[in-house]
């Protein structure tokens, strides 16, 4: 690409002049220096419409100029923010204003009417140079973005998104996750352990992007085969002895001190009756019908997961009446934060829930909601995930 660059051959230019003795002297000038592909514009209306039409690797752009001068096209240019070539100013004006203002909108360069052509080949290849390191890092973006965005997928993929199939007796379960980047370091987990039991988790990866992303796919697998492992024949497994497990696979050689919050349970369909372990994460919220939403009673927090090989988790039990809905979260929801960094917190988050019903899909949505319409717009530095399980109707 560079050495097309420097030989011209494929270098496309517009040149916006006003002046046809101008367009023309230019246009020669530019064919001996190696730039044969030119277009010409007579103004700048005729300028923007040949933009429209064909791509430019660079504009030589008067200033005086009928209908649009130069400086209307810099302007439009800027608000249009699209894909526009790189601008070289060539006027006869010598006013400071107008050239600091030019430069203000975005213009490269800029060149009086009375150069030499070897300042004006110097002048073109030093912003094609740049043009080109730019296309060249756009390229390499858009490339990453792919891999990210395919990366997203694949992740988004690892966790459950039949809940109905998931579900055992009378539970009906919803979740959600929201990365904060591409990849994000959440998860959550709703699995058929047998005919009775349901496993559910929601976890939380320290640090962001790719790293935590594969900390979450490799904590997610843990978990599911610990689970299997250690599952007596027509019982349950322990919560606690799945954290167990869990992390010591995960504290081995960490030597990048990633560690994991985590609550993690198991019940029962036919019910409610259940064990829940919780690691460095916050507590679940019971929500029930005619009552307003509190926090799940006994769980201790454990340390989280990863710090330290041979921690002994246990975990305890908990009944859910029916009717009643269990709300397991990630603190990117109550850490959510606005364009002035308030945060979103447990109020706010108890209020949505009180308002929604005890539906775990309603619930998530209506949580998700909540936290949009309080970010508004501000971009969130966690990822944002949200659990609702149900027993009975």
């Amino acid at each position: 690409m560079s050495e097309t660059i420097q030989h011209g051959e494929d270098v496309a230019i517009l040149i916006v002049d006003d002046s046809s003795f101008n367009r023309l002297v230019l246009k020669r000038r530019l064919a001996e220096l190696g730039y044969p592909n030119v277009t010409m514009a007579e103004d700048g209306l005729q300028g923007l419409a040949a933009l429209e039409k064909a791509r430019f690797d660079i504009m030589l752009l008067d200033l005086e100029m009928p209908n649009l001068d130069g400086i209307g096209v810099l302007e439009q240019l800027r608000v249009a923010r699209g894909a526009a070539p790189p601008v070289i100013v060539i006027s006869a004006l010598t006013e400071m204003d107008k050239i600091v203002r030019c430069i203000e909108l975005g213009a490269e360069d800029y060149l009086p009417k009375s150069f030499d052509p070897p300042l004006l080949k110097a002048r073109l290849g030093a912003v094609l140079e740049k043009k080109r390191l730019r296309d060249l890092a756009d390229a390499r973006l858009a490339a990453l973005e792919a891999e990210l965005e395919s990366a997203r997928a694949a992740q988004l993929s690892l966790v459950p998104r039949d809940f109905a199939a998931a579900a055992t007796g009378a539970l009906a379960v919803h979740a959600a996750m929201v990365p904060a980047r591409q990849v994000g370091g959440d998860l959550y987990d709703c699995l058929r352990l047998d005919a009775k039991h349901m496993l559910f988790a929601v976890a939380d990866v320290s640090g962001k992007g790719a790293p935590a992303g594969l900390t979450m796919a490799r904590t997610l697998g843990l978990m599911r085969a610990a689970a299997k492992r250690l599952a007596p024949k027509d019982a349950a497994p322990d919560p606690g002895a799945i954290l167990a497990m869990t992390n010591d696979d995960l504290a081995a050689e960490n030597e990048s001190q990633t560690f994991v919050t985590v609550v993690l349970g198991v019940i029962d369909g036919t019910t409610g009756a259940g064990r829940i372990a919780v690691a460095g994460h916050d507590i679940p919220l019971l929500v029930a019908a005619g009552t307003a939403p509190r926090l799940l009673e006994k769980p201790r927090r454990q340390p989280a997961l990863g710090v330290m090989e041979g921690i002994s988790y246990s975990s305890d039990a908990f009944q859910l009446a029916p009717g009643e809905t269990m709300f397991c979260y990630s603190d990117g929801v109550s850490e959510a934060e606005d364009d002035k960094g308030g945060f979103f917190g447990r109020q706010r988050l108890e209020d949505a829930l009180a308002g929604a019903g005890t539906d775990p899909r309603a619930l998530v949505e209506a949580v998700l909601r909540a936290v949009t319409a309080f970010a508004d717009g501000a971009p969130q530095a966690d990822d944002i995930t949200a659990l609702a399980l149900r027993y009975g109707s």
